[in-house]
C-alpha cells in the first residue's frame, strides 16, 4: 500500500481490523504497543493526526511494518552537498 494522505482511512481500518484480527482490546494493544488507548482510538480513527514515531510503534506492537521506497544518495533541494572525497 503506498501511503498518500488519501489512504489514511484505509490505515484506520486496517490497524483496527488486526487489532480486532489479534482479539486485543484497545487497552491489551495499548499495553503490547506501550502507546496510550486514547491514540489507539485516534489511530483507528484519524490516523493523519497521529505521530509517524507512534503510529510505527502501534504497527510494530501489532506485527505490522512500513517500507520506505525511493531513497536516494541525493542531498534535497536547497541543502548543501555532502563534501566529496579527494580522487
Amino acid at each position: 500500500m503506498d501511503l498518500t494522505p488519501a489512504h489514511f482511512p484505509e490505515l484506520a481500518q486496517r490497524l483496527q481490523a488486526e487489532r480486532r484480527r489479534q482479539k486485543l482490546s484497545r487497552e491489551q494493544a495499548a499495553a503490547v504497543c506501550k502507546v496510550s488507548t486514547s491514540f489507539i482510538r485516534d489511530a483507528e480513527s484519524d490516523p493523519a493526526r497521529c505521530s509517524l514515531g507512534k503510529l510505527l510503534l502501534l504497527m510494530r506492537g501489532l506485527g505490522l511494518g512500513l517500507a520506505a521506497h525511493g531513497w536516494s544518495d541525493e542531498p534535497p533541494p536547497g541543502a548543501a552537498a555532502a563534501p566529496q572525497e579527494p580522487t
